[in-house]
């Protein structure tokens, strides 16, 4: 018998494998890019939203109210999936933890975002609510009984004298404004590493799928009843270029680049992941300039520089959860 065959075709495939392994990881790399950028836009739209004269709640309605409907198609699919293969749905318990836990990292916190952009440069909002991840460290040993090292304490000391130089230099501009504003994107900060705290075992019981889409519905009833609570159902009617400001901002702002991050978590480890991440910041801060006219200051630089290398020396280390 003749074995050369076989032996070629096992010779090729094991040629293959590693290279069709390294093309999915050049792609998840790209794709965690993608994310990071599309995401890192969202000051910058909520500033010029702001300018077109939309006020937060409004914004966050529309937002909500555009992206809402595509999540709620994905949960269709998500729960149609589990029936055809036979799988239980989610308890009550968790459908309600699910909608609680949106609630808070969605709409609390996406509410609180963008009232301190009122306050503040979009350059600053996206440094602050970039050491996150070190809250999350924190919160989780304080309140879940999670492990913390050393190294929380310095990156959180880098990254937070960092936004120290950038405060201290737009507090002698603007005043009482930026301690507002700084404080109302700090509060967001927290808000959302006690949502992925919380949402952790909640979305090992659903799926990040389905998961996201209830989190979402949850997080549009808040902004909902909060809009309706002070306006009147006509000023969700917008036109021209308010309704562009609120379409990009709830399409290319929120769900696409949420499809792009969870594609690339199934092609790079998390970490790999949270490091690409880091462009976010220097994303904002440059397009802020281009596009909002803020200015590229040295005591931004300098700031920005001690926020991101704190945090991603915290990522490229290793997270402790």
């Amino acid at each position: 018998m003749n074995f050369r065959p076989a032996i070629l075709t096992q010779s090729r495939r094991t040629t293959l494998e590693p290279a069709v392994e390294n093309r999915r990881r050049q792609i998840g790399y790209f794709f965690a890019a993608v994310g990071a950028v599309l995401f890192s836009t969202k000051a910058i739209i909520v500033k010029l939203a702001y300018g077109a004269e939309l006020d937060p709640e409004t914004l966050l309605a529309l937002r909500m109210g555009f992206s809402l409907p595509i999540y709620l198609g994905i949960g269709g699919f998500s729960v149609a999936d589990r029936w055809r293969r036979d799988l239980p749905l989610p308890d009550l318990r968790q459908w309600i933890r699910a909608l609680a836990v949106g609630l808070l990292g969605y709409w609390f916190a996406s509410y609180c975002d963008f009232l301190g952009l009122e306050y503040v440069s979009a350059q600053f909002e996206r440094l602050i609510l970039f050491t996150y991840p070190l809250f999350v460290v924190l919160l989780g040993a304080a309140f879940f009984g999670q492990p913390a090292r050393r190294r929380v304490l310095v990156a959180l000391a880098i990254s937070y004298s960092g936004l120290a130089v950038i405060f201290a230099n737009d507090f002698s501009a603007q005043g009482a404004n930026v301690v507002m504003g700084a404080s109302l994107v700090l509060v967001s900060s927290i808000a959302f590493a006690f949502y992925q705290l919380l949402a952790r075992k909640t979305i090992a019981a659903m799926g990040p799928q389905l998961f996201t889409c209830v989190a979402m519905s949850g997080a549009a009833f808040g902004a909902f009843v909060q809009f309706f609570a002070g306006h009147h159902a006509a000023a969700l009617v917008v036109h021209g270029t308010p309704l562009a400001y609120t379409i990009l901002i709830a399409i290319g702002a929120t769900v696409i680049p949420s499809f792009f991050l969870n594609a690339a978590l199934h092609r790079i480890p998390a970490q790999a992941n949270s490091a690409i991440g880091t462009i976010s910041p220097i994303v904002t801060i440059l397009l802020s300039a281009a596009i909002l006219g803020e200015p590229l200051s040295l005591p931004l630089v300098a700031g920005a520089m001690l926020v991101i290398g704190g945090i991603g020396w915290f990522t490229l280390s290793g997270r402790d959860h």
